[in-house]
């Protein structure tokens, strides 16, 4: 299923395109970018989209932001009721710019923020015991092995059942529609990026045995 929406980003002085927190205690926030071209936070017109597909609201829950980049997205949870969100960026530059956009929304003490690799983060939360309700995976395009590393949030007990997965991937890639305990629910297109979301139910992938 394909989402539309024909809403228009907001408009720095500058022409270019301000992110901001779309809905609940946070709407309207200004979010900041992140210095230089090697993070690309999402669209307020994507974003909008993407809570259209698993909220719009929430009544508490934990949110894993994994590549959190400007942390918009885990913003937008906490504003739209998420009770707690943990922020995972390998990069100094984005960590300084969530921690900036965290406190302007005025969510601080509902965030965590760590400078972590991907996967080294996911171990450190295994060790924790933490379990997540709402996972959002948006790295670099140039990665495309973003169901692998949802299995291994699955192996390493990070999803709650019924969680759901984000991604946020280049449009001329495409994921499963099933594998592992994943389900998709929803994908769409916009322009050169897709999303699709996925639901977390333990044993989706085995096989069925008929009892005699």
């Amino acid at each position: 299923m394909v989402w539309y929406d024909s809403s228009s980003p907001v408009e720095s002085r500058k022409g270019k395109q301000q992110v901001r927190v779309i809905a609940g205690t946070a709407k309207g926030r200004p979010l900041k970018a992140v210095p230089g071209n090697n993070t690309r936070p999402t669209t307020d017109k994507v974003k909008e989209a993407v809570f259209s597909m698993i909220g719009p609201y929430f009544d508490g829950g934990r949110v894993l932001d994994l590549f959190a980049g400007t942390g918009g997205l885990g913003i937008e949870a906490l504003s739209r009721g998420m009770e707690q969100a943990v922020f995972i960026d390998m990069e100094r530059l984005s960590i300084e710019v969530i921690k900036q956009n965290v406190q302007a929304a005025g969510l601080t003490q509902q965030a965590e923020i760590y400078r972590n690799e991907a996967g080294r983060a996911i171990k450190v939360l295994e060790k924790r015991g933490e379990r997540f309700a709402l996972i959002f995976l948006d790295p670099p395009y140039r990665m495309k092995e973003m169901d692998a590393m949802m299995v291994e949030l699955a192996d390493r007990g990070l999803l709650e059942e019924g969680a759901r997965v984000v991604v946020e991937h280049d449009a001329d890639h495409v994921y499963p529609e099933q594998f592992g305990s994943y389900i998709q629910l929803k994908h769409a297109r916009y322009g050169d990026i897709a999303v699709t979301v996925y639901r977390y139910e333990p044993g989706a992938g085995e096989p069925q045995t008929e009892e005699h």
